[in-house]
C-alpha cells in the first residue's frame, strides 16, 4: 500500500474534479474507483465523490499495491535508446499497441517490457506497469516507462507541468500555413465513442504547433509540437484545420478529396498511400529532465522506414 498526502488549496469544487485536476499520477477513472472503494479519505473519512471540498483539508490517498499481472512477458525485440536504474526509453515501431486492452493481451510493448525489465513502477496498474505516456499503434517513436514508483510520479508531474517536450514528425494532406497553433476543446465524439472530436463548449483544453519544414506537390512534412497530451490531439487538430495526417485511417487520411489535382497527380497521390498503412506520424523528440539526477536528457530518433519511403517518393512527384 502507498499513500500520497494532499492539502485541499482551495474550496467550492467537488472531490473527484478536484483530484482530477491537482493529482499527478491517477487518471480520472482511477481517482472515482478509489473514492468508492472509501481509499481517498479527507480529514480522515471516506466521502462521495460529490462531496464539495471547504478548502485546507487533509487529503490521503491509499494506493494498493499492484494486482499479481497475469500477462506474459515476451521476448520482442526492443530498440531501447536511454536506459539507466530509473527509467528506460524505447523507440516503439508502428503497430505495435502500447499497453493490453480491447482484447488486445499479447504482443504489447508492456509485454515485451516484463521480459526486458526486471521491475517496473507499479503505479499504472498491472496492465500499464510503468508506462508515463502513451502513443497510439499506428504512431512510432519515443516512449518513456519508469522502473520505480518515485521516477513515475516526479514524470507524471513533469508531464502535467508541460515539462516535457515532445516534438512529432508528421506528413500531411495539403499546404498548411508554414507555422500555426491550434488551440481548441476535445472530447469524444457524441457519434463514436472511439474517436475523438473538436467541442465548442465541453472537453478538455487542448493546445498543438506545428512547422512546415518540406513541401511537395499536395502535402508538406511538419514538425509539430505539444503544448497538451490529448488523446487523439495532433491526428485531430490537422483534420480540424483541414490536413489531415496522411494515411490516417480514422480522421479522413485515407479518404481525402484529391480536390483539383490533375489525374496524372492523383495517380502518385494513390502510390504514396498505398506505401504506409498507418497514420504518418511519428515521435521524434523528447527533451526533459531526469526525475532523479536532474540532469537535462534530449533524445531524437529518424522516421522508421514506411515513413522514409512515402517522403522520398513525395519528393519525385
Amino acid at each position: 500500500m502507498r499513500k500520497f498526502h494532499l492539502v485541499a488549496k482551495s474550496g467550492g469544487k467537488r472531490l473527484d474534479r478536484y483530484l482530477s485536476e491537482e493529482e499527478k499520477v491517477l487518471t480520472r477513472s482511477q481517482i472515482q474507483r478509489l473514492i468508492k472503494s472509501g481509499s481517498i479519505l479527507v480529514d480522515g473519512k471516506p466521502r462521495k465523490p460529490s462531496y464539495k471540498l471547504k478548502g485546507g483539508e487533509t487529503l490521503v490517498i491509499n494506493i494498493p499495491d499492484p494486482e499479481p499481472t497475469h500477462l506474459l512477458p515476451e521476448r520482442i525485440p526492443l530498440d531501447v535508446v536511454y536506459e539507466d536504474e530509473f527509467l528506460v526509453v524505447v523507440n516503439k515501431p508502428p503497430g505495435m499497441v502500447v499497453h493490453p486492452g480491447s482484447g488486445v493481451h499479447s504482443g504489447t510493448l508492456v509485454n515485451a517490457l516484463l521480459a526486458y525489465c526486471k521491475d517496473l513502477s507499479g503505479i499504472g496498474g498491472y496492465l500499464r506497469p510503468g508506462i508515463v505516456h502513451r502513443l497510439d499503434k499506428g504512431t512510432s517513436g519515443l516512449i518513456i516507462v519508469a522502473k520505480n514508483d518515485v521516477a513515475h510520479v516526479r514524470l507524471c508531474d513533469a508531464l502535467k507541468r508541460r515539462e516535457i517536450e515532445r516534438e512529432y514528425e508528421a506528413v500531411v494532406w495539403g499546404k498548411p500555413p508554414r507555422q500555426g497553433k491550434v488551440e481548441t476543446l476535445l472530447g469524444r465524439s457524441l457519434t463514436d465513442r472511439k474517436r475523438m472530436a473538436v467541442r465548442k463548449r465541453d472537453g478538455r483544453l487542448a493546445v498543438t504547433y506545428f512547422e512546415v519544414v518540406e513541401e511537395f506537390a499536395f502535402a508538406s512534412r511538419l514538425h509539430v509540437r505539444l503544448a497538451t497530451g490529448r488523446t487523439h490531439q495532433i491526428r485531430v487538430h490537422l483534420a480540424h484545420i483541414g490536413h489531415p495526417v496522411f494515411g490516417d485511417p480514422t480522421y479522413g487520411g485515407r479518404r481525402r478529396k484529391y480536390g483539383n489535382l490533375k489525374p496524372e497527380v492523383m495517380r502518385k497521390a494513390r502510390e504514396c498511400l498505398s506505401l504506409i498503412d498507418r497514420q504518418a506520424l511519428h515521435a521524434r523528440k523528447l527533451i526533459f529532465t531526469h526525475p532523479m539526477t536532474r540532469s537535462k536528457i534530449s533524445l531524437e530518433v529518424t522516421v522508421p522506414q514506411d515513413m522514409k519511403a512515402l517522403i522520398e517518393a513525395l519528393r519525385r512527384v
